[in-house]
C-alpha cells in the first residue's frame, strides 16, 4: 500500500476478495438494503420541503425563515460528515449505516411534537448529525463490497433508492397533513426511517473488503480535507455543489410559486410533485449513457438538461412547471449518480481514502444545498421567480465549467469498462 492510501485511511483490501458480483444473493441483499435506506434517509430529509409554505403558518415565521427546516438540516449534515470517516474506520461502515437510520427515525419523531421553531430547528438540526452516517458511508461501502463490473448497477440502484425517498417526501406529506397536520406527516415518514433501520440490520452482510481499525481523528480529518486538493475530485466537488444547489433552491421556491398567483393550488399544490418520479430512471440512463460517451460528456449533458429544466420550470404555465420538475429532477439525479461514483474512484486510483473523498464530495453538496435553498426563499420573498430562476441558471453554468474542467483532467489510461471510467 502507497505512503499516500496509509495516510488517507484507505481500505485493506484482503488480496483474494474480488467483490460481490452482480446476480449473487448477497450482491442482491445490498442492493436492496441500500435502497431501503438511501429511500428512508432522503425521504426524512427532504419531506419539509413541500411543507415549508404549512411550516410558515404553523409556526408564524417568514417563507425565508422556513427554509431553515431543511436548511439546518443539510448544514449539519457536513459536520456530521467529518465525523463518519474516524467513526466508520473504528466500528465499519455496516454499524454507521445501521444507527444512521435508527437515530434518525428518533428524531424524526421528536420532530413531531416540536412545541416551538426554535424547538424544531434544534431537532432538526441534530437530525443532520444522525443522517450523515449513512450517505457518508454507503459510497465507500459499496465501492469496497461489490466488485468493478458489478459497481456501476449498484451505485445507480443506491441512487435510484434515494430517488424514490425524494419522491416519497415530496407526495406522501401533503396528503398526509392534510389529514393530520405536520405531526402526522413526520410521524409516517419517521416511522418509515425506522422501519428501514431495522431492515439494514437484518439485509444488509458485514464488510469483507474493510477491516475496521483505529485511525487517528487527525489523519481522516485531514484526509476528508485534504481530498479536494486532488484537482480532479475538487472540480467534481464543486460540480456537486452546484447541481444540489440548482436543484434544492427551485424545489423550496416552487413551493411558494404554486401558492401564489396565478397558480393559487393551496393543498393540492402537492400533485405537481407527481413529475418527480421520472427521475428515479435516471441514475440507470445516466450509466449506460456514460457507458456509451464517456462520463464526462455524459456529466456535462445532465448538467445542461439542469440548465433547460430552469428556462421551462419558469414559464408562467402549470403544465410547464410540472414538466420542468420532471426534467431538472431527471437531471440532477444523473448528474449527482455519476459524480457520486466518479469521486470514489478517482480516489481509488490516486491512492486517497474513498471514504474521505466521498465525505469531502457530499459536504460541499450538501453545503450547495444549504446555501442556495436559503437563498431561493430569499429571492422570493425579495423579488419573486426571476431571482430564483437567474440562481439556477447560474448555478448551472457553473456546474458545466467545472465538470468540463474535470473531464480534461480526468484521462483514465486504461479506458472504458477496464477501470471503471464510466462508474456511478
Amino acid at each position: 500500500m502507497s505512503a499516500t492510501a496509509e495516510f488517507s485511511g484507505a481500505p485493506v483490501l484482503p488480496s483474494a476478495w474480488g467483490g460481490h458480483t452482480a446476480g449473487t444473493a448477497t450482491y442482491r441483499r445490498i442492493v436492496l438494503a441500500m435502497m431501503v435506506g438511501g429511500l428512508a434517509n432522503f425521504s426524512l430529509m427532504y419531506f419539509v420541503q413541500p411543507l415549508l409554505p404549512m411550516l410558515a403558518t404553523h409556526y408564524r415565521v417568514t417563507p425565508a425563515e422556513s427554509a431553515h427546516a431543511l436548511s439546518i438540516t443539510t448544514l449539519t449534515i457536513i459536520v456530521g460528515l467529518l465525523a463518519v470517516g474516524p467513526l466508520a474506520d473504528r466500528v465499519g461502515r455496516v454499524a454507521v449505516m445501521r444507527w444512521s437510520l435508527l437515530a434518525s427515525g428518533a428524531l424524526g419523531l421528536a420532530s413531531a411534537v416540536a412545541p416551538t421553531w426554535t424547538s424544531l430547528l434544534a431537532i432538526r438540526g441534530l437530525l443532520g448529525l444522525t443522517l450523515a452516517g449513512l450517505p457518508g458511508a454507503a459510497l465507500a461501502y459499496l465501492r469496497e463490497e461489490v466488485d468493478t463490473a458489478s459497481h456501476p448497477r449498484a451505485n445507480a440502484a443506491y441512487i435510484a433508492g434515494t430517488a424514490v425517498g425524494g419522491a416519497a417526501g415530496r407526495l406522501l406529506p401533503g396528503p398526509l397533513a392534510t389529514l393530520g397536520g405536520w405531526p402526522l406527516a413526520a410521524t409516517v415518514v419517521s416511522l418509515l426511517t425506522v422501519a428501514a433501520g431495522i431492515l439494514l440490520v437484518a439485509l444488509l452482510p458485514p464488510s469483507r473488503g474493510f477491516t475496521p481499525r483505529p485511525v487517528p481523528l487527525r489523519t481522516s480529518l485531514l484526509g476528508t480535507l485534504t481530498a479536494p486538493s486532488d484537482r480532479v475530485i475538487a472540480m467534481l466537488c464543486l460540480t456537486g455543489f452546484a447541481a444540489m444547489g440548482a436543484f434544492v433552491g427551485v424545489y423550496n421556491a416552487v413551493a411558494f410559486r404554486l401558492q401564489a398567483p396565478p397558480f393559487l393550488l393551496g393543498a393540492a399544490a402537492s400533485l405537481v410533485y407527481l413529475a418527480y418520479p421520472v427521475g428515479i430512471a435516471s441514475p440507470m440512463l445516466a450509466r449506460a449513457l456514460a457507458e456509451r460517451i464517456g462520463r464526462g460528456s455524459a456529466t456535462a449533458l445532465f448538467v445542461c438538461l439542469l440548465a433547460a429544466a430552469v428556462v421551462v420550470i419558469s414559464l408562467p404555465t402549470l403544465p410547464a412547471v410540472v414538466a420542468g420538475l420532471g426534467m431538472i429532477t431527471f437531471a440532477f439525479l444523473g448528474t449527482h449518480s455519476l459524480l457520486s461514483g466518479w469521486v470514489v474512484d478517482r480516489a481509488r486510483r490516486a491512492g486517497r481514502g474513498t471514504a474521505q473523498a466521498s465525505s469531502a464530495y457530499l459536504g460541499t453538496y450538501y453545503l450547495g444545498s444549504t446555501i442556495a435553498g436559503a437563498v431561493a426563499t430569499w429571492q422570493w420573498q425579495a423579488g419573486g421567480w426571476p431571482g430564483v430562476a437567474v440562481l439556477g441558471l447560474g448555478l448551472a453554468a457553473g456546474g458545466l465549467v467545472t465538470v468540463l474542467v474535470a473531464s480534461r483532467a480526468d484521462r483514465n489510461p486504461l479506458g472504458p469498462g477496464e477501470d471503471e471510467p464510466a462508474a456511478l
